[in-house]
């Protein structure tokens, strides 16, 4: 799996399982991505949307914690949803 791909799964981990959560984990888990912009094209509308709503808030985070190689990296997902 893509490193920008791992730290994503990570931070889905600290939500509650959804159904549209549970299957962005679920595509992230069984489908080999070769990097976050294949990813992003696998995803449905719905699935866009809530990454949409939890990515901005896990970038905070991360950059709050000075984790900015996270920050970064969750960013380059959360551009290619935009």
């Amino acid at each position: 799996m893509d490193f920008t791909l791992r730290y994503l799964k990570e931070a889905l981990s600290n939500y509650d399982r959804s159904s549209v959560c549970h299957r962005v984990v679920e595509k992230l888990e069984k489908k080999s991505f070769s990097n976050e912009r294949e990813f992003v094209f696998a995803l449905e509308d719905d699935e866009v949307q809530f990454l949409n709503n939890v990515l901005p808030d896990e970038i905070k985070y991360a950059f709050n914690e000075q984790d900015f190689i996270r920050g970064n990296q969750l960013n380059e997902v959360y551009e290619l949803l935009i």
